[in-house]
């Protein structure tokens, strides 16, 4: 748990590694941001990368109640120094934007992407998302390159 800053609220927020019975929420979260998922896919994903060592789902927690959630995964790069941390997945519940949850998560996918011999850490993020694209201005990101994609099955 990282300390609260100067809003009281925070300091009921937790962050911590996923688990399997986050399933039904974090599946929520991905509806909410546009990737609707069934339990059950998202229970197969989380038992899958927590099995992973370099890759992490992250939860923030009010309460009971998950409220944010960030995944990201270690990848080896051939053309320069270091790892890239790739963050695939952030999401804060509707509700609870504008209350640092986002900054905290992707704080400490940082701390962890350093620690993990890291040379970047990169977010990807749909054109649409205008919203996030300001965020992540904020925290210093910057777009840098294009991203193509083919899909290689029907259900993407």
């Amino acid at each position: 748990m990282l300390p609260a800053k100067s809003d009281p609220e925070e300091l009921t927020i937790v962050i911590r590694d996923a688990e399997t019975d986050d399933s039904q929420a974090i599946a929520g979260l991905l509806k909410e941001l546009g990737y609707p998922q069934d339990h059950d896919h998202t229970l197969k994903k989380i038992r899958k990368l927590s099995k992973r060592t370099k890759d992490r789902i992250l939860v923030a927690q009010k309460y009971d109640h998950v409220v944010g959630c960030l995944s990201l995964h270690i990848m080896p790069l051939l053309h320069r120094a270091g790892n890239l941390c790739r963050v695939t997945a952030l999401i804060v519940s509707e509700a609870y934007r504008g209350k640092y949850i986002g900054r905290r998560l992707m704080e400490i996918a940082e701390k962890y992407a350093k620690a993990n011999g890291c040379s970047c850490i990169e977010i990807t993020s749909g054109d649409q998302r205008v919203d996030a694209h300001r965020f992540y201005r904020q925290l210093g990101y910057v777009a840098t390159s294009k991203r193509f994609i083919k899909s290689l099955t029907d259900n993407s």
